[in-house]
């Protein structure tokens, strides 16, 4: 054997049995299946929510205004501070409205004077006229000036109760028990009665009142589902959420007190009114809120998580789990939102279960391995 042969044979046992080693290192090993979150469909009944903007109003909320004009004397209670009925809030200078009141006095005493004297003058023609002492023009004239007197007396008696009351209103009092806020006028400033001139605002805060918008046709769509019998939205007006402007939603439930009597020919929208407890104290006057009303309830829905929707351009799709753990992707026709869900109308059964997804590698008849996840609308996985 030559020496060339033995170098092809040397090759042949040296390097083959490498090559073929190498050759089953590189060989790529068998992928497993994706460990895929799975979802059951939801069949259950949802109360949709309608959110609306409001804006919230004591229970009272009492304007106080001057009823005499006068010059700002005192202010008797601490700004932002809880007053009671009756608690005298501001004085008004008195001293003008007392001279009034002593002249409207003083015009009395001259009145009173002069009825007495002429009563005094007619009783005394009385009988000299039965006499033909005086004639009978004579008697009539002292009767008329009797009369007239009388007639004064009653103005001037009028007129000085006029002038006390408004002696009595140089004293402000709190109409009502409640929270004041800051003053708008100070000692010294000049005042005087009329609607634009407002000394400040007081109110009851017992209770708080939401007023909000509805469209018309959302009035006319809830009002004929309420008036059908047995309508499933009869008493949602009594279970009302209030979501105040940090997100966080407010303790208390209210109900829906009265609607407008008319729908607002501007804006195509009744104005309803909504109250809440308020023990706390936390809402106070001018406060802009969300209300959240029960304005439809679906009956056996299927709600499946928003997360496990494929959604591109308007088409709805979802990775449903098969036989073999193989997924298939089904187009789906989703209605309205319900928390972190979707209401599908068609395309799914209560008995499917779909991908959750959130990965790139999920395909259509891909064989997956599924991890069963409870869930429940607005809550975290478990």
């Amino acid at each position: 054997m030559n020496t060339l042969k033995k170098i092809k044979i040397l090759f042949v046992v040296l390097v083959l049995p490498q090559f073929y080693i190498s050759c089953k290192k590189d060989a790529a090993p068998e992928a497993k299946p994706l460990e895929i979150s799975v979802v059951k469909v939801l069949q259950q009944d949802v109360r949709l929510e309608s959110e609306f903007t409001g804006q919230t109003f004591g229970q009272s909320d009492i304007e106080i205004n001057p009823r005499v004009d006068g010059v700002i004397e005192s202010l008797n209670f601490k700004e932002g501070s809880m007053v009671t009925k009756g608690q005298v809030l501001y004085t008004i200078d008195p001293l003008p409205l007392q001279a009034k009141m002593h002249e409207a006095e003083g015009d009395l005493a001259e009145v009173q004077a002069r009825v007495a004297k002429t009563k005094s003058d007619y009783d005394m023609m009385v009988p000299l006229a039965k006499m033909n002492a005086v004639s009978q023009r004579e008697l009539i004239a002292a009767k008329s000036a009797y009369n007239a007197a009388t007639a004064s007396l009653q103005a001037a008696n009028a007129n000085l109760t006029n002038s006390k009351i408004e002696l009595g209103y140089s004293t402000i009092v709190a109409p009502i028990s409640g929270l004041i806020g800051i003053s708008k006028v100070r000692v010294g400033d000049y005042v005087r009665p009329g609607a634009a001139s407002v000394l400040n605002t007081v109110s009851d805060l017992g209770d708080v009142r939401v007023r909000f918008t509805m469209s018309e046709q959302e009035y006319l769509r809830i009002f004929r589902e309420i008036s059908k019998k047995d309508s499933s939205l009869k008493g949602a007006g009594k279970a009302i959420s209030l979501i105040l402007s940090d997100g966080s939603v407010y303790p208390e439930q209210g109900k829906i007190s009265f609607a407008d009597r008319q729908i607002d020919p501007t804006t195509g929208a009744v104005t309803f009114e909504a109250a809440f407890a308020n023990p706390d104290r936390l809402i106070r006057p001018g406060q802009y809120v969300k209300i959240n009303v029960v304005t439809d309830v679906r009956k056996n829905a299927l709600l499946i998580p928003q997360r496990s929707v494929i959604e591109m351009q308007g088409i709805y799709q979802v990775f449903v789990l098969g036989n073999d753990n193989k997924v298939e992707m089904k187009m789906i026709q989703v209605g309205s939102s319900y928390k972190d869900s979707y209401i599908v109308t068609d395309g799914l059964t209560a008995n499917d279960k779909v991908a959750m997804g959130g990965t790139s590698l999920l395909k259509s008849g891909s064989v997956v391995t599924p991890k069963i996840k409870d869930w429940a609308p607005g809550k975290a996985e478990n």
